[in-house]
């Protein structure tokens, strides 16, 4: 059974704009992410699971230190106890303070390469710069 996961925006526009969202369910499932996301991605793909975030406290505490998507992740992730996929330097400290355990896009491709999902990670490191 595959891990579910929170993810932010920026990993899922990172991951269309070189056309392998498919990377994300590959790995991970189910892929939740909070209203917030969805409103920055632009859209909400079948596979994604949008969740409202219950803890409204620990949004505002984290929207003084990261944008509103990031902050919604870390919350939902924090509430359900599940991996993120961050890739903010700021996002990832604040998840990180919480035990949150997390990942980041480059981390994700990466795994895709041990999961035999692609064969070389060079190619997409280069369309993700």
């Amino acid at each position: 059974m595959k891990e579910s996961v929170v993810t932010d925006s920026a990993c899922l526009i990172g991951l269309e704009g070189i056309g392998r969202l498919d990377l994300l369910t590959g790995i991970y499932g189910p892929v939740l992410a909070p209203p917030a996301v969805t409103r920055e991605f632009g859209s909400i793909p079948e596979w994604l699971e949008l969740r409202e975030v219950r803890d409204t406290a620990l949004v505002a505490a984290l929207r003084m230190v990261v944008d509103e998507g990031e902050a919604e992740a870390i919350a939902l992730a924090s509430e359900n106890r599940l991996r993120i996929i961050l890739d903010d330097r700021r996002a990832r400290a604040a998840g990180r303070q919480l035990g949150i355990p997390m990942i980041g896009t480059v981390g994700l491709i990466l795994r895709a390469k041990e999961a035999r999902l692609i064969e070389k990670v060079r190619p997409l490191f280069d369309d993700l710069a």
